[in-house]
């Protein structure tokens, strides 16, 4: 990270003083309401904001709270510990740590060598993010987003992305953007965390979900992802390790679709792309994402985007 951002990140705040001066608790006023043990926004940010940073409180150990808001702590060094929903987390230089609004979270006292910045993220912040993913709509995107911006109830994402310089790149421009009174500073701060989003969904096997349920559907739907021409449920549950009827009952809950929909909805989407950005025949496309049958993949694509290949492909 640039040294003089790092140095401006580390400076011990007013709270902090306080803190080493012998006040040894959190000043629930700064962050709460009344008796509520939830972090509220409004507190956080300022009127109409609905995305900001605040260097994580150190000296102190923080009590187990939840927020209103979708949390992102990036660790930019040494070396922080969490408790969340009563899994500990040990949080890296270089890792980022997502946290659903009904996430329960408590954090260990941090010392001055460790340096995390919580960005407070409205959901609305995201409404403007996720044009920037394309237009290929795949499940696995939709998961991990949905997860990403707190429309499934992921509890934490952990991303051990430390040794990603794409990713610390852009973290790091957040951080200064958001740090800088840059002119059309929204603008920038979606377009940058449409890009984050893209290049953490790139990374999604750096991805460590809070349950076992969860990371067994995104380890689904990466092969899915890989294997969408001819990849088959037995193959992808042996490798799990799991019954074949205990992995269709799990995706089904998780994705609430069966693997069948999962694997045509991304064929068809992939279909889609390559009718909008190659010259190459519909028969010879049909084939290429696993459909011999080309009436049959006609029928299927008209019941998706309720037009034919051939329109859809005029239609650009």
């Amino acid at each position: 990270m640039n040294a003089e951002l790092l140095e401006r990140l580390s400076a011990v705040t007013e709270e902090e003083k306080q803190i080493l001066a012998g006040e040894k608790r959190i000043d629930r006023t700064l962050y709460m309401d009344g008796s509520r043990d939830v972090i509220s926004g409004d507190k956080l940010l300022d009127p109409g904001r609905v995305i900001a940073i605040r260097p994580h409180t150190r000296f102190v150990a923080f009590p187990e709270h939840s927020h209103d808001y979708v949390e992102m702590v990036y660790m930019c060094a040494g070396h922080t510990i969490h408790t969340v929903n009563g899994s500990r987390i040990e949080l890296k230089t270089g890792e980022l740590l997502m946290l659903g609004q009904h996430a329960r979270q408590s954090i260990d006292a941090a010392e001055v060598g460790d340096v995390a910045v919580n960005f407070i993220v409205r959901p609305a912040f995201f409404s403007g993010t996720l044009p920037f993913l394309g237009e290929e709509e795949t499940p696995l995107r939709r998961f991990v987003v949905s997860c990403l911006t707190g429309e499934q109830e992921a509890g934490y994402l952990l991303f051990h992305v430390a040794d990603i310089l794409p990713i610390q790149n852009l973290l790091e421009n957040l951080l200064y953007t958001l740090t800088e009174q840059t002119p059309n500073r929204r603008g920038i701060l979606q377009t940058t965390m449409g890009l984050l989003f893209m290049q953490l969904l790139n990374h999604t096997e750096t991805l460590t979900f809070e349950t076992a349920e969860q990371s067994a559907a995104l380890s689904v739907l990466r092969y899915v992802e890989e294997h969408y021409r001819d990849g088959q449920l037995s193959e992808i549950a042996e490798e799990m390790h799991y019954e074949l009827t205990s992995l269709s009952r799990l995706i089904r809950r998780k994705t609430g679709k069966s693997y069948t929909e999962l694997l045509q909805e991304k064929r068809l989407s992939q279909a889609a792309w390559l009718l909008k950005n190659t010259d190459r025949r519909v028969d010879d496309i049909a084939r290429s994402v696993g459909y011999e049958n080309v009436s049959y993949f006609h029928r299927l694509f008209q019941q998706r985007f309720a037009c034919s290949p051939k329109r859809y492909r005029d239609s650009k």
